[in-house]
């Protein structure tokens, strides 16, 4: 009897142990992803700096350029110090152009994405892999001059977690790195399969839009079984 409960006692012992180290595993877990989206949030932000102060310099330029004086720091920024953007001449004029970069600590920029409502300002690298998307959202397909431009980010509170719930009719902004913005209004939002990847580059009509979209955000959903994709229709 004694050598039962004896069993029985470390038994019940051991389930407690594995339990505790699976609490801490998973506070383990949590603390990793939130301290990584924390490092992934001031790395954007650093790029964003960086980006804003190069963009600004060649806005400096253009607007010079304009009033016929030469560049002069400050034109390119209203007085609160915002970039003065300016709106893109239509895309399908000439759709094949190759899409401007800048280089910042290594890595080539297409530009940024601005989502007011969010409070979000996203620098986009113009090439994704693993690496690259630990430190901003970047191109995954297509481009803004023939519509079908794609951008991926991990889930991070700060990168695209928010867009998950956007809602529709949202204004969202894609300033190049010339300074020229193109704004999108949300259109749609469709949960897609990781292994369907032409669902998710094809910009064309599904059976829960009536619009064409023109730009796709996309990252995973929790437990990243599926991604989110959120359309975005050019405003012409």
């Amino acid at each position: 009897m004694a050598e039962k409960k004896s069993g029985r006692r470390i038994a019940g012992n051991f389930i407690i142990i594995i339990g505790l180290l699976c609490v801490l595993g998973a506070g383990g877990l949590t603390l990793y992803n939130y301290l990584d989206g924390l490092r992934a949030e001031r790395a954007s932000a650093d790029i964003m700096e960086k980006l804003a102060d190069v963009i600004g310099k060649t806005l400096d330029t253009a607007y010079s350029s304009e009033e016929g004086g030469t560049a002069a720091a400050g034109k390119g920024r209203t007085a609160d110090g915002k970039l003065r953007t300016r709106p893109m001449d239509d895309p399908a004029k000439s759709p094949y152009r190759e899409m401007p970069t800048e280089m910042i600590d290594g890595y080539e920029y297409i530009g940024f994405l601005e989502i007011p409502s969010l409070g979000l300002s996203l620098p986009v690298m113009a090439d994704w892999d693993y690496e690259r998307l630990t430190v901003s959202p970047c191109r995954y397909s297509g481009s803004y001059y023939t519509d079908d431009l794609v951008i991926c980010a991990h889930n991070y509170a700060r990168h695209f977690s928010p867009v998950k719930w956007i809602d529709m009719g949202t204004d969202v902004y894609f300033i190049n790195v010339r300074g020229e913005r193109i704004q999108y209004i949300t259109s749609n939002i469709e949960t897609v399969q990781p292994t369907h990847v032409d669902d998710m580059i094809e910009n064309s009509k599904n059976s829960d839009s009536s619009n064409e979209w023109d730009m796709t955000l996309f990252t995973c959903n929790t437990g990243g079984q599926t991604r989110c994709a959120v359309r975005c229709t050019r405003v012409k």
